[in-house]
């Protein structure tokens, strides 16, 4: 094992020793446990050994963060770096990338044959593999860990989760020889307050020594002010200015809204919680950063910043997100107020978390956050090294009751679920290179595929209920009468009963005529009497238990019915994702992307495209609507057609009539998709979103970026993200197959005149 300059905690030992025996590995343990020495001990291995190791990340701003940590421990020239957007030193002993980059090489597109990808590649760390969760894009882990050669070892590092052995069986299952190294241990211990309004000079423990919830605590109360608007006023600065006199301080605040983070940012900052010698270092570290990166110059959180206390949400631009995280490190910021984005694995550890409030606003409205999220928040609290406790404040708010937050806090991690979901690239890529029934055979790999079973165990409980049920219902007929000829018996009894009411409804209308009854109506008389003899044979007749009977069956039918509906959801459970597949195949077909199972000129094309709907992109492409554009024209196009549909209803600004025209003929194609998609069911999102389009227009064709941003009220990170999704794509046109020559150059010179100040800042 490799000698580190401290003494590893038992965890650590444990997933070493595996590694050292050529297992694969999941470490299953809590933020800031330590997991990184398990991949530095595997990067070690790899340098000894002459070999290689990959680093993939979900994030490209923690690959990034990677990258720079271990070129400054292992040396440059060892490391590389392949995100979307950069490719450094690809062939290095050492490849920090996201996880998308790590699945798109073992698709073998764009990047060339799979053994070149992986020569001599003996490890990959698949980082924060929990992501696997993660809605959008979580079926990303799940292809990497099945596609990824078996000779390669796998450490997969992940948050505490519920079910790490059911994860560690199922790679076990589809990889290799795989051993689980679970731990609830915490280097640095966490102890839980409360921020009680009602009493705004303390912080009270959420817990009384015994365990117990502190009785102290009050419920919050609703301020309601005139017409019933809420009046509750914010607490922030009461909460920060007493984890300050307690020497609780740095602390990350998280709070679920850009515009509070920015408010209660500006609340604090009168709080005094730099001295004037910190003060001074922050002004000088600030300066040479702005320096390197001018399009900070004049960014109006700055003075924030001289006041220890910053914001840090997605609405940042970059490189100033970047300026925050390097002076929280250093000490100088006491304050972070975050969204949750924060708690997503980037190196920022704090003595104190503050959560302000248990639930959240969401697109479905709100809801208690989970055991993981709350666990991934409040494990940022307390630094390895530095700090004896890590201290968690919970705000309390009218929302939530303290015994909620106390259930919450004292709730087991949630279970991992799939993501898995085929796409149209995936079966595109799989058909490539395998047959449908191989194909089948990797679809049924998947770990939504091996975690249906748990996922049915409540409809295979209902099931057995029912059964149960159908045998304590097992009537015993004393007359020896069967199920079938009781059912008979009771036809004829149904039939008799209704044609004798027939029969009195005829007599009384041609008696009320005066006229006699007719041949038909003499002979359906008889044959009901007939019946009516047929019935006084059976025992069932006379038989005192026949409602007992009846009622019997008539349970024993909807029981039935009910095992019928609960074997059809299990079929189409356990069949979820090869189904999908097959839906998706169909589509390919019906557009000519598909031929005898084997993808056509357009379908190797498509194969290799990355986005939310790669049919949607490729037709696009193959109508040649993008031909004769101009290079802001196709930025403003393709922008258009990859940004999703925003929360916020803002109105989008004009854009030139070119651009007009082809999202008019877009929206033809996507009609047209739309059709043949939902025939079969498949439900891939197709966007037309025009709202950057005019920005991105005006940024390629030379504007400044103050003009950029003077246009619109949205935050600049979210135009730069937007800009970059746009790049994204524009990049592929150029490595991708069968895509014509003029819009290859004009998605180049777009790329090159999109990619400047602030926008290609990571």
């Amino acid at each position: 094992m490799y000698e580190f300059p401290f003494e590893l905690d038992d965890f650590q030992k444990d997933a070493c020793n595996f590694i050292d025996v050529g297992k694969s590995v999941v470490v299953c343990a809590p933020t800031g446990a330590g997991k990184t020495v398990i991949a530095e001990h595997a990067i070690h291995r790899a340098l000894d050994e002459g070999k290689r190791i990959f680093y993939t990340t979900p994030l490209k701003a923690l690959s990034n963060q990677k990258y720079y940590d271990f070129s400054e421990k292992y040396g440059q020239d060892k490391v590389g770096l392949l995100t979307g957007d950069t490719s450094i030193n690809r062939s290095g002993q050492i490849v920090v990338m996201t996880t998308e980059v790590f699945r798109n090489m073992l698709y073998g597109t764009n990047f060339g044959a799979v053994a070149d990808n992986l020569q001599d590649v003996k490890y990959v760390v698949l980082d924060e593999v929990h992501y696997m969760n993660d809605e959008q894009r979580g079926t990303v882990w799940e292809e990497s860990i099945i596609y990824c050669p078996t000779n390669v070892q796998l450490i997969a590092l992940s948050a505490t989760v519920a079910n790490a052995d059911e994860l560690t069986n199922w790679i076990n299952t589809v990889h290799s020889k795989t051993e689980l190294v679970d731990t609830d241990f915490r280097p640095v211990p966490l102890r839980f307050y409360y921020f009680d309004s009602s009493q705004p000079y303390k912080l009270l423990p959420l817990f009384t020594p015994s365990g117990q919830l502190n009785k102290k605590i009050k419920p919050e109360k609703h301020a309601w002010g005139k017409h019933g608007k809420n009046k509750q006023k914010s607490p922030v600065k009461d909460v920060i200015r007493n984890l300050a006199q307690n020497d609780m301080l740095p602390a990350i605040y998280f709070t679920f809204s850009r515009k509070k983070c920015d408010e209660q940012m500006e609340k604090c900052a009168s709080l005094g919680l730099v001295t004037p010698g910190e003060q001074a270092q922050i002004r000088q570290f600030v300066d040479d950063y702005i320096a390197e990166n001018p399009h900070l110059y004049g960014n109006k959180h700055i003075e924030y910043l001289l006041q220890g206390v910053a914001s840090h949400h997605a609405g940042l631009l970059p490189a100033w997100k970047n300026l925050v995280e390097k002076l929280f490190q250093k000490g100088l910021i006491k304050v972070v107020f975050s969204t949750e984005t924060l708690a997503a694995g980037i190196n920022m550890p704090a003595r104190s978390t503050v959560i302000s409030s248990t639930s959240k606003r969401t697109d479905s409205g709100h809801r208690m956050l989970t055991a993981s999220e709350f666990l991934q928040m409040s494990g940022r609290a307390g630094r390895r090294g530095m700090d004896e406790i890590g201290y968690v404040t919970i705000v309390g708010t009218p929302f939530q009751s303290p015994e909620e937050v106390a259930e919450l806090v004292l709730s087991d991690a949630n279970p991992l679920e799939s993501r898995f979901s085929p796409s149209y690239s995936m079966v595109l890529n799989l058909l490539q290179r395998f047959s449908l029934d191989e194909s089948k055979e990797l679809i049924l790999k998947s770990f939504g595929y091996y975690s249906a079973g748990s996922r049915m165990q409540p409809l295979l409980k209902q099931y057995d209920i029912n059964e149960k049920e159908k045998k304590e219902r097992n009537f015993v007929c004393m007359h020896k009468i069967s199920d079938d000829e009781f059912l008979k018996y009771d036809k004829m009894r149904h039939l008799y009963v209704q044609n004798r009411l027939t029969y009195k409804k005829i007599c009384k209308q041609e008696q009320s005529k005066k006229r006699a009854l007719s041949d038909e109506v003499i002979a359906f008389r008889d044959s009901n009497r007939l019946l009516l003899e047929q019935l006084h044979s059976y025992p069932c007749d006379t038989c005192n238990r026949y409602k007992k009977h009846a009622k019997n069956l008539e349970v024993l039918g909807r029981i039935e019915l009910r095992q019928a509906r609960l074997q059809k959801e299990m079929e189409r459970q356990r069949d979820i994702y090869w189904n999908k597949f097959l839906s998706h195949r169909s589509v390919l077909i019906d557009f000519g992307y598909l031929k005898d199972d084997f993808p056509t000129a357009k379908g190797v094309t498509t194969s290799q495209i990355r986005s939310e709907n790669e049919l949607y992109i490729a037709e696009i492409v193959f109508s040649n609507v993008l031909e004769g554009l101009s290079p802001s024209q196709l930025a403003a196009v393709i922008c258009a057609v990859t940004t999703e549909d925003l929360r916020m209803d803002i109105p989008y600004l004009p854009f030139s009539q070119t651009v007009r025209k082809t999202l008019n003929l877009i929206r033809n194609i996507r009609r047209k998709i739309d059709k043949v998609q939902k025939r079969y069911l498949v439900d891939s999102p197709m966007f037309i979103n025009p709202y950057f389009s005019s920005l991105i227009e005006l940024w390629v064709e030379g504007a400044e970026w103050e003009t950029i941003t003077e246009q619109i009220d949205m935050g600049e990170g979210d135009i730069v993200r937007a800009f970059k999704r746009t790049v994204d794509v524009l990049r592929q046109f150029t490595i991708i197959d069968n895509i014509p020559e003029s819009l290859v150059f004009t998605a180049r010179e777009a790329i090159e005149k999109i990619l400047r100040e602030p926008v290609d800042v990571d």
